[in-house]
């Protein structure tokens, strides 16, 4: 089989999108129900994992501590990681942007002639959109993540960074085996759709002339590259193609080897609720003499795409701590209704709202931030403590402001409306005027027929707003 062919490079959606591809979700039973019972799986199989509370506590305040150590130390740990690295034999290179990082891979496989990159999974690789680079230069790039694979072969876009294809029915997926895979007839037994899976890819780790991971911690002080799985498909990426690329971004290093245990620990129990993960590879070097196997090079791609812009401020920084569990996402009530595929970025559900501003810019993301209960579930749950909420509102306020001349941000006051802003000054003036509240309640209570019937989004699911005929201190009044 040849490598499923991606024609249509499925680009960031803009935001003015979200509320109808959200719309169409909610409006499917069907989908709700699945999204339901995924994250409901997920949450007691997390919940199961941490039965003490003391300890769970102890452990997410150390995992907090470890990532804000190295993040305050960022810019020399990034100094000591290349180094390390470069005295190990692995060739570090620095992408500003997502074309950056897409030019420095396929020079690569273009200097070694690539036909087939064959892909471990990386939720980076899907933020630069390589695929879709790699088609356009005429290189096969195969995902080899099971879930990664459906998703690729219907077209698609993971709908979760830990469970791509979470939002696929087996008998779905049968279906997408039986029309894209020769020779194989429909199916809706896992197992055997899983070794169906399996004996496609086992090949192609043997044509592949690159293999392509992403990175979970990068090690400074050792110069390691380290990759969590389960499938064992990273380990047969970086090692049995001829060339290992390895790509993630600026913020995913820790100074010291053993500051991986805990973060390890908390990753794996939180993101699909098991003790360990089933692999654990830790990449130092390519091949050295007289080793039988390995790559005999070995490439690390370190991209920013907007990370330094959140690390220059002291709250947002904070959104680099994040370790990619997906445990926000499990425990969103938004998530759990619309799936990932509504948001249109490559981060989908809290972690893509407080993440994806920075990669995009507010002017394409404006109203992600508002896309939330703020019902704080994601920060309870947050293995690192991120304060999401206390960041979406940060986000809200940076988006919604009046633009000014020295922005935090890009993209600062694409939300913007001086109409608003006026109507929530004149609200905030009412509330701190008693005389004003009173006479502006009282005017209410007597013309309320006067509302109108349609209020904007409130009424598209709601009935209208209209004042009550008898104010609370009426009838208070009236009663003594």
């Amino acid at each position: 089989m040849n490598a499923p062919q991606t024609p249509h490079a499925l680009h960031f959606m803009p935001s003015e999108g979200f509320r109808a591809r959200s719309k169409a979700v909610v409006e499917n039973p069907f989908l709700r129900q699945s999204f339901r019972g995924a994250m409901d799986f997920l949450m007691s199989k997390r919940a199961a994992q941490f039965p003490d509370a003391e300890e769970l506590e102890s452990l997410r305040s150390l995992g907090e501590r470890i990532r804000q150590y190295n993040l305050a130390k960022l810019p020399d740990l990034l100094v000591q990681l290349e180094t390390n690295l470069t005295r190990n034999g692995i060739q570090v290179h620095w992408a500003e942007t997502p074309d950056e990082a897409n030019a420095i891979i396929l020079g690569i496989c273009q200097k070694h002639s690539t036909k087939l990159m064959v892909k471990g999974k990386s939720m980076v690789s899907e933020e630069i959109e390589l695929n879709h680079a790699a088609e356009a230069a005429g290189i096969g790039a195969l995902e080899s993540d099971m879930g990664e694979y459906i998703v690729q072969l219907a077209h698609e876009k993971p709908s979760h960074i830990i469970m791509p294809a979470i939002h696929k029915t087996k008998q779905e997926i049968a279906q997408l085996f039986a029309d894209n895979v020769p020779g194989v007839d429909y199916t809706d037994n896992v197992d055997a759709l899983i070794q169906i899976g399996r004996n496609v890819l086992r090949q192609k780790f043997l044509e592949a002339d690159i293999g392509l991971s992403g990175v979970n911690f990068a090690v400074a002080e050792t110069g390691t590259l380290c990759l969590v799985e389960n499938e064992g498909n990273g380990r047969m990426c970086t090692t049995a193609p001829p060339v290992h690329i390895a790509i993630t971004g600026i913020e995913k290093i820790v100074e010291k080897l053993e500051h991986v245990p805990p973060l390890l620990s908390l990753l794996t129990r939180s993101a699909t609720g098991q003790n360990i993960s089933t692999y654990f590879n830790m990449i130092s070097s390519p091949r050295k003499p007289g080793e039988k196997d390995g790559p005999g090079e070995v490439h690390l791609v370190l991209l920013d795409n907007g990370r330094s812009q959140a690390y220059a401020d002291e709250q947002l920084r904070k959104t680099l701590q994040c370790i990619r569990c997906g445990a926000c996402m499990n425990h969103c009530p938004v998530y759990t209704r619309i799936g990932g595929h509504a948001y249109g970025t490559t981060y989908p559900g809290p972690i893509g709202k407080i993440i994806s501003p920075h990669m995009l810019g507010l002017e394409a993301t404006a109203t992600m931030a508002t896309a939330s209960s703020l019902c704080g579930a994601c920060g309870e749950v947050c293995p690192v403590k991120i304060p999401i909420p206390e960041l979406l509102m940060r986000l809200r306020e940076e988006s919604f402001s009046e633009p000014h001349a020295n922005p935090v941000m890009r993209g600062q006051g694409a939300g913007y409306s001086r109409l608003m802003t006026s109507i929530w000054r004149g609200w905030a003036a009412v509330y701190r005027s008693p005389a004003l509240y009173g006479a502006v309640t009282w005017l209410g209570s007597r013309f309320g027929w006067l509302m109108p019937s349609k209020q904007g989004a409130w009424t598209s699911v709601r009935v209208p707003l209209k004042p009550a005929p008898k104010r609370l201190r009426d009838m208070l009044k009236e009663r003594g």
